[in-house]
């Protein structure tokens, strides 16, 4: 038996009458009617009753016209599951996360993905940059965000957004008190840098930064994350160079203040796949990314207000 046998049996089971069936299935009445009597010998049981009007179903012709329809509903839905996992519209995506790219472009394109594809299951893992290209190459994510991602030859970058750094201040020192601080200032004071791990990093870009402009930055700390590195400028330890979407970070004794002449200090955010994945989910996904970083050209996002020092 095949699903053609059950496709057959239920159109005369719904039909009642073997001619008004073939015009349905596009076929001629005596195939039918010789497919129907292949089944019932399979069978072993007649399931219809032939009557002057057309046909009337068995006992056992109404049992099996029960289950028939149930495996017909189960494969339709098994049909359809198939057809949208192959669109990328059900399934599963494994999904790397770090710091402070938490802050702001991960969550929502996160949340416009479950929004467009609520089938998709997203399941989070928090990695360091090196254990999320491994994590890549083992196939145990699809995506990784990261910024700074090395070259690869199979793994390939996608840009999600570039937002400029921002100076987070004790708000007892001096620079707390102005709308904007030049890059020159930094020379002057303590810097606290992040992350010390997955290097290049966020240190390499501001160290980059300083030797730019001339001088050498003085490290005071290299701490792991951006919220310990904020911690620490709260307690006075120094400042911080930190991405703006950070700064949505509130934290007692931190004010943030913007760069007034350094249009280059900016950080990337990427999201990071194998460069071989065509899977439809991921395609699914990179095409989000991209809408994103477009509204986000088009309509950069504003800085957030100066709170009072």
């Amino acid at each position: 038996m095949d699903l053609r046998h059950l496709k057959y049996f239920l159109a005369v089971a719904e039909e009642l009458n073997i001619g008004r069936a073939a015009l349905r299935l596009h076929m001629s009445q005596p195939p039918l009617t010789r497919q129907i009597k292949a089944l019932e010998e399979e069978l072993g049981v007649a399931l219809f009753l032939r009557t002057p009007r057309g046909v009337e179903l068995t006992q056992a012709g109404e049992m099996f016209r029960e289950e028939a329809q149930s495996i017909r509903m189960l494969v339709e839905a098994a049909v359809d599951r198939v057809q949208r996992a192959g669109d990328g519209k059900i399934g599963r995506l494994d999904v790397a996360i770090f710091g402070s790219g938490i802050y702001d472009a991960i969550p929502k394109l996160l949340h416009a993905y479950r929004e467009r594809l609520p089938g998709v299951n997203i399941v989070l893992h928090t990695m360091s940059k090196s254990e999320q290209i491994e994590a890549l190459r083992q196939r145990r994510i699809s995506v990784g965000f990261n910024r700074m991602m090395p070259s690869l030859p199979d793994i390939a970058c996608e840009l999600v957004a570039t937002e400029p750094l921002m100076v987070a201040v004790n708000v007892s020192h001096p620079l707390a008190t102005v709308d904007a601080v030049p890059f020159g200032a930094l020379a002057e004071h303590p810097l606290i840098v992040y992350p010390n791990l997955g290097r290049p990093s966020l240190i390499d870009r501001v160290i980059d930064l300083c030797r730019r402009r001339g001088f050498e930055p003085r490290v005071a700390q290299e701490v792991g994350d951006t919220i310990t590195a904020i911690a620490l400028v709260a307690s006075g330890f120094g400042m911080s160079l930190i991405p703006r979407s950070a700064t949505t970070v509130s934290m007692p004794g931190v004010v943030y203040r913007p760069l007034s002449d350094a249009p280059e200090a900016v950080v990337d955010l990427s999201c990071a796949y194998r460069a071989t994945d065509r899977s439809p989910l991921l395609q699914a996904f990179l095409a989000l990314v991209r809408e994103h970083r477009a509204a986000s050209e088009a309509f950069p996002p504003q800085p957030p207000p100066l709170p009072s020092a």
